[in-house]
């Protein structure tokens, strides 16, 4: 049982590290997520508020990980198979957009009473 655990834990680390290797936003996205953590400490949030900001970077890079590997599995597609291809991609990244937008409104209604 732990084995099995032990090669799940592996194997989605090596997840991890091929889209850190591979999504140039990803990167850029963790980074933020840094400078948000730091911002965090800095500013002494509320435990609510932090809770509310880890949240939102997570479903960020989550949803980042998703783009990822629907844009791969469309590849293997290709839109000569079928025209949704492109449009299953823009749709997957409107997603991460939305996400990320989200994440900027919530971090201003938190970070803004802190900074004024």
């Amino acid at each position: 049982m732990a084995k099995k655990f032990s090669t799940s834990l592996k194997r989605a680390w090596n997840g991890v590290v091929s889209v850190w290797s591979h999504e140039a936003n990803f990167r850029r996205e963790i980074y933020v997520a840094l400078v948000v953590i730091a911002a965090m400490i800095y500013l002494r949030i509320t435990v609510k508020e932090a809770a509310v900001l880890l949240l939102v970077i997570f479903a960020v890079l989550i949803l980042e990980v998703l783009n990822a590997v629907v844009e791969r599995i469309t590849d293997i597609l290709k839109p000569r198979l079928h025209d949704y291809a492109l449009v299953i991609k823009d749709m997957m990244a409107a997603a991460v957009l939305l996400s990320s937008l989200a994440a900027v409104l919530i971090g201003a209604i938190i970070f803004l009473p802190y900074l004024f």
